[in-house]
């Protein structure tokens, strides 16, 4: 059974802590064993595993640090045993440890401070893991060595790319200092560009491309062949084919983070992005953390969640999280009792006790038939594109199948009209289609620096359609110059913006006869005031002192009114 704390414990302390999990909520105990940790939040599991070993849990670490003590210590061995200290004084030394039954933590201080008695604290694995990231850095290669690079040399197949390790050909360095940067500063992904005169890269952190630092130009055709080469692939490929797909897998702390690959030919040389696909630092569950929705959005989520059969379809642009409300929608579903497959291309989130299935290119029809004999309660496609996913989806939900995808559209209400565009029936759409959702990801403004503005300029209110009633908001802005926490960016972090258009039986007849249009059903809906607008719960993050207009304006648009 997996507990997902992101450390392995054996079978018998898993039962104590499933049983601690059922004592602080009775309810649970009405499901399997096995399905109890994937309806619990990784903390929740935590506070049982401190409950069960009397040791005190601390969500949030890096604060308590004392950095003397913690430069003293070794990296490496911090990694290996996934514990740091925090605080010393003259009677006892505090660690904080992931792993109660683990000795390492409290043997190592012990044997530095024989005096001293070593007290845990229990703490999450991905807090311990950005505390230890403080002390273990990667550095790039030095110029010397770039230069000496032999563009002749031919690399030996990586099979387990290390990014946090030393290692001696400077190219390999090279690459693991661009992974490993990139994941310690949450990019979501990175960027490989060819100029006239430059290769460059940058990362793209909360949804902003940053800065570009150049490679030396020789090593153009160096790195792109390396980067293939992880993939397993010879660097003749890129001959072949306009275009490359694939991913790799870099070690990182003693974890495995998924990197999925996209290479194009471009007119200087090439361009490619690479996703990095770190859940550790961010989990997938309706109602927590960057998925915590309005409380009546999700409870009309909740509701067509509970559905038996229909589409649920999540529109938006590309980045805008879609995926991710999906695949915590899947957790919430997953059942011992249902048989839940999906198709995606690629799979971003494996989930434990689901079937993904990885789409190639030109497989999709004949996967179709196949999947269906398969004998699916729950499908979950990973985007509605063309006339045969479409399909698919449709006839799937008037079988009786329950059917989660995305689309690209602007707009709730314009889902509908996108099935349309693709070939599809208004009827067939409209008796199929149980909630019609658009999704926004808004960056969150840096709490350590952001700025206060007691209103808004007469400018901004009439710019932003709104009331006057902002003119004495008090509300944050961000600090352009930034602080050392949001490495100078003003924003940390982003959270989701969901909107929902429930397809009720009398809704869906309406639009089957044709008495009423997607865009009229929008506004009903928006006329009730039960269900928030994308703009609406922007507007409440922004009086919250959470965000600000401006980065609201970049992912809504703010001219229109509710």
């Amino acid at each position: 059974m997996n507990l997902n704390i992101g450390i392995t414990l054996n079978e018998t302390i898993t039962d104590a802590v499933v049983d601690q999990l059922i004592e602080f909520d009775p309810s649970l105990a009405e499901r399997s064993r096995e399905d109890i940790p994937r309806t619990c939040t990784s903390n929740r599991i935590l506070a049982a595993v401190g409950a069960i070993t009397s040791l005190p849990v601390f969500l949030k670490i890096k604060d308590f640090v004392d950095r003397n003590l913690l430069e003293q210590s070794d990296p490496s061995l911090l990694n290996r045993g996934m514990f740091v200290p925090l605080y010393r004084d003259t009677e006892q030394v505090y660690i904080a440890v992931a792993n109660p039954w683990d000795p390492t933590g409290e043997d190592t201080f012990s044997q530095q401070f024989p005096d001293l008695e070593v007290t845990k604290i229990l703490a999450p694995v991905a807090e311990i893991t950005q505390v230890i990231e403080t002390v273990s850095r990667t550095t790039g290669p030095s110029q010397s060595d770039l230069d000496a690079i032999e563009v002749e040399d031919s690399d030996d197949e990586i099979t387990d790319f290390n990014v946090t390790e030393k290692h001696e050909e400077p190219l390999a360095q090279l690459v693991a200092k661009i992974v490993s940067d990139g994941v310690k500063n949450r990019a979501s992904d990175i960027h490989i560009k060819c100029d006239k005169e430059r290769v460059h890269y940058s990362y793209r952190i909360d949804g902003d491309m940053g800065n570009k630092y150049e490679i030396p130009m020789k090593l153009k055709d160096r790195i792109d062949a390396f980067l293939l080469n992880l993939m397993g692939l010879p660097p003749e490929e890129r001959a072949k084919r306009p275009g490359i797909s694939g991913r790799f897998t870099v070690n990182y702390l003693r974890r495995s983070i998924d990197m999925r690959f996209e290479r194009h030919r471009t007119y200087r040389g090439y361009h490619v992005t690479m996703r990095i696909l770190d859940k550790s630092h961010f989990e997938a569950k309706l109602g927590v953390g960057s998925l915590a929705f309005e409380s009546a959005t999700l409870f009309e989520l909740e509701k067509v969640m509970a559905i038996p059969a229909g589409i649920i379809v999540m529109s938006g642009p590309t980045g805008s999280g879609k995926s991710t409300t999906l695949n915590a929608m899947l957790r919430e579903l997953n059942r011992p009792e249902d048989n839940i497959l999906t198709l995606e291309n690629p799979v971003e989130d494996e989930i434990q006790g689901v079937l993904h299935c990885d789409i190639r290119p030109n497989e999709f029809n004949p996967m179709i038939a196949s999947f269906m004999r398969s004998d699916p309660d729950i499908i979950l496609m990973g985007e509605v594109r063309d006339l045969d996913s479409a399909e698919l989806a449709i006839e799937a939900a008037i079988t009786g199948h329950k059917v989660l995808t995305t689309i690209h559209c602007p707009r709730a209400s314009q889902i509908i009209e996108r099935f349309e565009q693709l070939g599809i029936e208004r009827w067939k759409v409209a008796q199929t289609l149980k909630a019609a959702c658009a999704q926004r990801l808004i960056k969150l403004l840096c709490p350590y620096c952001k700025i206060k503005k007691p209103g808004l300029t007469e400018r901004e209110i009439r710019k932003f359609n709104l009331g006057e009633e902002w003119r004495d908001t008090l509300v944050y802005q961000r600090n352009n110059d930034g602080c050392s926490e949001c490495g100078g960016r003003g924003y940390l972090g982003r959270t989701a913006l969901l909107e929902i258009i429930p397809i009720t039986p009398e809704w869906s007849d309406q639009l089957s006869k044709g008495a009423i249009s997607p865009y009229e059903l929008e506004l009903a809906v928006r006329k009730e005031g039960v269900l928030p607008s994308l703009r609406q719960s922007g507007l409440r993050i922004v009086k919250e002192g959470r965000s600000d207009l401006e980065a609201l304006r970049k992912i809504i648009d703010m001219s229109a009114t509710d």
